[in-house]
């Protein structure tokens, strides 16, 4: 048993003010530099939720314009710009966005750490959240928003002179989205992994950690789909290559198949986190641990499994084979049985314990309620025959709304209720928040069961007006009625947060009485847990007496900040033994100014402005150069440091031991699902034609060999230059100068191939996969030049040594995934020719 610490009261004082002095979130303007979790995770949660209420906002207009028949309130062009801001703003700057916050506000107090492994990181995700939010939103202020569509199918939205510049805002803005989304997956899962409690084993992990892993997971393999079908979108609509264009081979389906990919996991990547909370909450007020705790784990990995395979369930009317969508179908009604599971566990547990009834019970159980009418409706379309009748219908409408509102908002609301004492110290008011729930609950379900039946009688979806003849006018009226009670519901809900709160008496951390370790934390403070903790249970403040007494006396590990440095403890994967005192990232310009630069990119891009294109270019590689050699792989002052218990522990590690080593490895894991979602493309060319090719030379053997060879040579010479480094022997820097020469060589051979082949990306599909398939390697080959040249000037300014080589261990690591790329490639582009002939 581990003797804890322990400090007189005047020790104490002492280590508390230097955290707080470490800890410090800035004052006045620069407030907007902090990269602390608690701040940035509020702002996220803020801007998300500003966002649902506009597009909120644009839902009451559509359900204005359609209460009556023939309604000439907005035009039509305006009615398609709304619905599809409308569904785009929910999806991408909500649904998911509202729980990266949750995630990132949560996870350290839940998993016992100080911080997440790379803050800074957070901070950049934000502001480009931010960014590109405000572009794609602000859109439609000047007539320019995009009117296609959340889902922008082509051949409608590849058409410049009907979606005008509102598709390349769509597909610009939303892919800069992307990448802020995909930045906090890496955040969550190497957080969560890596960075709890010392004593926390997998199989302790509370259930809400469970959850965002498994979602940061799907959004590593749905997100990239997504943005390889952007890369192709945009490479039409901006140089004319045809990759949707029939007339020249190329095909609509292919960015149905990648925008469903991404489509249909996104339901339970917003699905699954809703959960998460109800997984939170129901053994709070059952007061008791949650029953089938593995059964629970398992039925979300399920879920998570199975989501992806079932995107074709939304392509049942597009002439696929009778085969695929008897697969599909299947597997859209098999997802029901983990879905279940999830839902009898709750039911089993509050069953079991003593139930409190209170507002974040209210809004589950409502949540849940709505949830199932819309999974057994999701039931009803998963069958082809019933999917063909009702398919772009409003019973899709009301079927989407259902499981959307239902399976994420009332749980979202639920949570915020249920953690607002924990940002604020102060509870919500229950008589506020019982009469928001009735109004948002009638008001739904008034809205939206009545588009069943109009769906079942016909009415399409996004038909901005109709005849009075048709039999829908009493519907709509009501469903219009339904959705101002509704609204009437939220904007309760929304005053009850804004609202000045009584102060409260005395000072009590945990008001619901919860078991989970984030309710140790003290909202007044900004440094997460005084002390982190050892744990022993799943549920620490019901189960380990004085834990919360012990954490705030500082008698667990990190009670003190005497290097002045932001520390948290990363412990090993499976069983959370301490093996590193990390320091993390601080209050920093640089994440800010990145994300700003790369938006500028994006933005620069959607209206062809080349020049500042390049120059926000340039802005963002110094950057964030700057922000690597600044902030992180730092030689630290000693080699190992007390972190309190009478343990020692080192600053700097290198390789799989290493929090970088994770996140390298996990960006490159959805890096290739992007490059597989290309290939994809290529070979659904292949099997839709006869003769894909259409008798074009293609690039040859001879240039695509020449650059693999040399590929392959480059990512020899960095594995060499790492092995010498580790010896403290000079030619690392040789080696890494000849890779460097190697991979432009390379680059400049990749491109070679279909450049002296005359492949004209214009005139057919062919040409344009073979050039958009090169382009992504040659540029990932770039990337590879940058890395090791940074490495090159690290070394030789004495930053990476034999003993501090994470820079070195990191770049091989992604050189790796680089030689498989480049292997990938041109086998499938110089020699797969030959051998289909």
């Amino acid at each position: 048993m581990v003797e804890l610490g322990n400090f007189s009261p005047e020790e104490r004082a002492a280590q508390e003010e230097r955290l707080r002095s470490v800890w410090k979130t800035p004052g006045g303007w620069r407030y907007w530099t902090s990269v602390n979790n608690s701040e940035i995770g509020l702002w996220y949660g803020v801007t998300a939720f500003a966002f649902m209420l506009f597009a909120g906002l644009l839902g009451l207009l559509m359900r204005a314009q359609l209460a009556t028949p023939n309604n000439d309130l907005i035009s039509a062009d305006l009615y398609n710009q709304a619905f599809t801001l409308h569904g785009t703003v929910m999806m991408f700057l909500f649904a998911v966005p509202i729980f990266e916050a949750v995630a990132i506000f949560l996870l350290p107090s839940m998993l016992g750490a100080r911080e997440l492994p790379f803050p800074r990181l957070s901070a950049f995700g934000f502001w480009s959240f931010l960014l590109g939010g405000i572009f794609v939103c602000g859109s439609i202020f000047f007539d320019s928003a995009p009117n296609a569509g959340w889902f922008m199918y082509p051949p409608l939205a590849t058409d410049k002179e009907y979606a005008g510049i509102g598709a390349d805002i769509w597909l610009l803005g939303l892919s800069f989205i992307e990448v802020a989304s995909i930045a906090a997956a890496v955040e969550i899962i190497v957080g969560i992994m890596k960075c709890r409690a010392p004593g926390m084993r997998i199989n302790m992990m509370p259930m809400f950690a469970w959850y965002l892993l498994i979602v940061a997971g799907m959004i590593l393999f749905a997100f990239p789909p997504l943005i390889a079908g952007d890369i192709l979108f945009e490479m039409e609509r901006m140089f004319d290559w045809p990759f949707f264009d029939v007339s020249r081979g190329g095909d609509p389906l292919l960015w149905q198949h990648l925008f469903w990919i991404f489509g249909h996991p996104e339901v339970y990547i917003v699905f699954l986190p809703a959960i998460a909370l109800m997984a939170m909450i129901v053994p709070t007020f059952s007061q008791r641990p949650i029953v089938g705790y593995s059964w629970i784990v398992l039925a979300a990995v399920g879920t998570g499994f199975l989501s992806f395979g079932l995107w074709v369930h939304h392509m049942f009317t597009t002439g696929l084979p009778q085969i695929s969508l008897a697969f599909f179908s299947a597997a859209s009604e098999a997802v029901a049985i983990p879905t279940g599971v999830q839902i009898f566990v709750f039911i089993a547990t509050m069953l079991a314990g003593r139930v409190i009834f209170s507002v974040p019970m209210l809004f589950g159980a409502g949540g849940l309620a709505i949830f199932t009418i819309g999974g057994l409706t999701g039931v009803m379309v998963a069958l082809a025959p019933f999917d063909w009748q009702a398919h772009d219908t409003y019973f899709i409408v009301a079927h989407l709304h259902y499981v959307l509102i239902g399976g994420m908002f009332f749980p979202i609301v639920a949570g915020i209720y249920y953690y607002f004492p924990f940002v604020t110290g102060k509870k919500l008011s229950a008589a506020w928040g019982k009469l928001a729930f009735w109004l948002m609950f009638v008001g739904f379900n008034l809205g939206f069961f009545p588009m069943h039946l109009s769906g079942l009688r016909g009415m399409p979806r996004r038909v901005f007006t109709y005849p009075e003849e048709f039999g829908w006018n009493l519907f709509n009226l009501v469903s219009t009625v339904g959705a101002f009670i509704f609204a009437a519901g939220v904007a309760t809900f929304v005053i009850d947060i804004l609202r000045p709160k009584p102060k409260t008496s005395g000072r009590n951390l945990n008001p619901w009485s919860a078991g989970t370790l984030e309710w140790t934390n003290d909202p007044q403070e900004s440094w997460g847990m005084r002390s982190v903790p050892i744990i022993t249970s799943r549920y620490p403040l019901w189960e380990q007496p004085d834990l919360q007494a012990n954490i705030e006396a500082g008698r667990y590990y990190l009670p003190d900040a005497k290097s002045g440095k932001r520390e948290t403890l990363v412990t090993s994967v499976l069983d959370a033994e301490p093996i590193q005192c990390l320091r993390v990232g601080g209050v920093s310009y640089v994440p800010m100014i990145s994300a700003l630069a790369l938006g500028g990119v994006f933005i620069a891009l959607t209206f062809h402005w080349w020049i500042p294109t390049i120059i926000c270019a340039i802005i963002t590689l110094i950057a964030i150069v700057w922000w690597l050699w600044t902030g992180t792989a730092q030689i630290p002052e000693a080699e190992k440091v007390d972190v309190g218990l009478g343990q020692e522990l080192p600053v700097y590690v290198s390789g799989p031991a290493s929090v970088g080593w994770w996140a390298m490895f996990i960006t490159m894991v959805g890096d290739g699902t992007a490059f597989a979602s290309l290939i994809f493309g290529y070979f659904f060319y292949w099997t839709v034609h006869d003769d894909f090719t259409t008798g074009a030379p293609g690039p040859g053997a001879l240039w695509p060999m020449v650059a693999l060879s040399l590929f392959i040579i480059a990512w020899l010479l960095t594995i060499v230059a790492r092995h010498l480094n580790a010896r403290g022997h000079p030619g690392c820097r040789l080696a890494l100068a000849a890779g460097i020469f190697a991979t432009v060589a390379a680059c400049l051979a990749g491109l070679a191939g279909p450049y002296f082949h005359g492949m004209d990306p214009t005139s057919n599909v062919y040409p344009a996969t073979v050039w958009v398939i090169v382009i992504w390697t040659v540029v990932h080959g770039a990337v590879g030049i940058v890395m090791q040249a940074y490495c090159l000037a690290r070394n030789f300014a004495g930053r990476m040594t034999t003993e501090y080589d994470q820079d070195i261990r990191n770049v091989t690591l992604y050189w790796h995934f680089m030689a498989f790329t480049a292997v990938i490639t041109f086998a499938v582009l110089g020699l797969f020719p030959m051998v289909s002939a």
